[in-house]
């Protein structure tokens, strides 16, 4: 898998995307991921801009269509793209089935938004999906794309040693994850459940479920509807 990242503050996710199963999965060669900085596609070759005033006086800047059509295009020039993503607080909640979804793409590229928003044009024309993360509003959507990353990539398989560890995650199966333990088995007189030092397995995966299941309708009763 390849996912291209376009956007103006490259620097503010290098870090997260060299680091843990990100990086080991980009070692292994299962995903390359790379950062292209939109003012390499200024056309102002002294400034490198790429943002200008909106029309009809809102505050705020605009990120020009001109340059990010440059890279987009330059990038669909070498090969062909599964999505193009914009980072939008108005976008489609990213979820766990979209990132699995997602997961089994071969490229993909991720447009970071920032300032007031992109030339609308951008929107109608070049990207094809629409992505948030929440509903809050964030400087810039650097920080949306490493979270999307990080959830498709942790998905491929190899990423993760365990790769039943991913499967079981929450959200894989509409339900949130049940409580888990580990040594020592009693501490402070706080004792984990007997169930789960019993060896039996079926009673435990009947266990896990029930949990799972109890604390979905508790925390998050939407996703069982």
């Amino acid at each position: 898998m390849r996912i291209d990242i376009i956007t103006v503050l490259p620097e503010m996710i290098e870090g997260t995307l060299n680091c843990s199963i990100l990086k080991r999965a980009q070692d292994k060669g299962l995903v390359e991921i790379y950062l292209h900085n939109l003012r390499d596609f200024s056309t102002d070759l002294k400034r490198r801009r790429v943002d200008d005033y909106p029309f009809g006086g809102e505050a705020g800047m605009v990120m020009q269509i001109e340059p990010i059509d440059r890279a987009i295009s330059y990038l669909k020039s070498q090969r062909e793209y599964d999505e193009i993503i914009y980072t939008s607080p108005d976008g489609e909640t990213f979820s766990q089935p979209m990132a699995n979804s997602l997961s089994l793409l071969k490229n993909i590229i991720i447009l970071c938004g920032h300032y007031k928003g992109i030339d609308y044009r951008v929107r109608e024309h070049l990207v094809t999906k629409e992505i948030s993360i929440g509903d809050y509003v964030l400087t810039g959507g650097e920080l949306a794309a490493a979270v999307m990353a990080d959830a498709i990539v942790r998905l491929i398989p190899g990423a993760i040693g365990d790769e039943q560890s991913a499967l079981s995650d929450s959200f894989q199966d509409n339900l949130l994850a049940p409580p888990v333990y580990t040594r020592p088995a009693d501490y402070k007189g706080w004792k984990v459940p007997e169930i789960l030092l019993s060896g039996h397995e079926r009673k435990i995966e009947e266990w896990k479920l029930q949990q799972a299941q109890e604390r979905t309708e508790r925390l998050r009763p939407d996703l069982l509807h």
